[in-house]
């Protein structure tokens, strides 16, 4: 369903969005949601039937794209399943109950509807959906004067699913409905090398190439999972006339690699220094190499070959991997001194029931404790040091 940009609130202890989920129809293809059927099952011309508005919520309001429905409408209804079927099509969903999150994560840690305890650290914040964030104004590790199309200061505030202040769609677009539009018709599913619109991009985030579990890991695995695409070190990249990642249309990772996409508003994290000096303020990255010691973990950087990091041969949901290209199907099998460590190594993208939206409890990780923690979080990577 195309969203539009005036979600469906939701606020904590509000429970299930009102919405109404009926007639659809899908095309579904293993799961995937690439949208066919009647047109009046998603657009209504005048938001106008017998005397009755055509929105999902009852809203009296029109949405812009003449929707129905919304980004929240549709992946947001806090039920208790991590995918809501619609016609014989699985819609993801980014909130909810349900004991399994997809691969993104769930917006619920942040409201304490689910796990242990709502806080503004555990995800980002989405306005509409979670309450805008109480600690951060800026996303961590943002180069100095970053902005989105040099037009608009990044800060969390801003944060939307789609857009100029969001992850999903054309990043430039300001206007309706958030640079998304037409997307689901044109989706492109599993292995997507290509990327260069939102629909043939990863998840629908322009420029960033991967392949898609099918069931956005609804039942992952070391077989089963979505993969990731990386580089064997990390670029230099300097900002100019106010701009990082630049890229037509819009705000885009140059290399199309996951964390790439991540260092458009938390550039610091995943870049070398400007240059092997380090000139140039805050623009130091991981630091002045793609060796160690380095001053910030790095990302889009292989594993060691030799050494703890050798040990790490089957793929660990704990600590995912990315590869140098893009692979058609999913691996269960790790290569050191090829596969990558990436972000989402460590991170989920939505939000996890951590601080800073880690996939495992930082505190946990003491090393040369063994223990539970043992071969888990940092000691997948790490190895020797459990």
């Amino acid at each position: 369903m195309a969203p539009s940009p005036t979600p469906l609130r939701h606020r904590p202890g509000s429970g299930l969005i009102p919405i109404l989920l009926l007639g659809l129809s899908l095309t579904a293809t293993q799961g995937r949601a690439t949208m066919t059927g009647e047109c009046a099952n998603c657009h209504t011309m005048h938001n106008s039937q017998n005397n009755a508005a055509m929105t999902f919520d009852g809203s009296q309001d029109p949405n812009p794209g003449l929707t129905r429905g919304t980004c929240l409408g549709c992946h947001a209804q806090g039920g208790n399943s991590p995918t809501v079927d619609v016609g014989g099509t699985k819609i993801p969903q980014v909130m909810h109950t349900g004991a399994v999150d997809l691969a993104g994560g769930n917006f619920a840690y942040i409201t304490g509807m689910k796990g242990s305890g709502a806080a503004d650290n555990k995800g980002h914040n989405i306005g509409a959906l979670t309450g805008t964030d109480s600690v951060l104004y800026q996303p961590p590790g943002m180069l100095v004067n970053s902005y989105h199309q040099g037009m608009e200061v990044i800060t969390t505030e801003k944060l939307t699913c789609a857009g100029t202040g969001g992850c999903h769609g054309y990043r430039h677009a300001v206007g309706l409905p958030n640079g998304v539009s037409g997307a689901h018709h044109k989706n492109v599913d599993g292995s997507l090398t290509v990327a260069d619109s939102p629909a043939n991009s990863y998840r629908f985030l322009n420029g960033v190439k991967g392949y898609e579990s099918p069931d956005w890991q609804e039942s992952p695995s070391s077989v089963s999972h979505n993969e990731y695409f990386a580089l064997s070190e990390p670029i230099r990249l300097g900002c100019g006339a106010g701009i990082c990642h630049w890229g037509a249309p819009g705000i885009k990772p140059p290399d199309g690699t996951i964390s790439q996409f991540c260092g458009t508003c938390h550039a610091n994290f995943h870049t070398l220094a400007v240059d092997a000096t380090g000139v140039g303020a805050g623009t130091s990255g991981v630091g002045t190499s793609a060796a160690s010691p380095f001053i910030r973990h790095p990302t889009d950087l292989s594993l060691p070959v030799a050494g703890e990091y050798s040990a790490y041969t089957v793929y660990n949901l704990d600590s995912p991997v990315a590869r140098l290209s893009v692979p058609s199907a999913s691996s269960s099998t790790v290569t050191p001194g090829s596969d990558a460590v990436m972000c989402l190594s460590c991170h989920v993208a939505h939000a996890s029931n951590y601080p800073s939206m880690l996939r495992w409890d930082y505190s946990a990780m003491i090393a040369g404790n063994g223990g539970s923690a043992a071969n888990t979080g940092c000691f997948v990577c790490h190895s020797t040091k459990s």
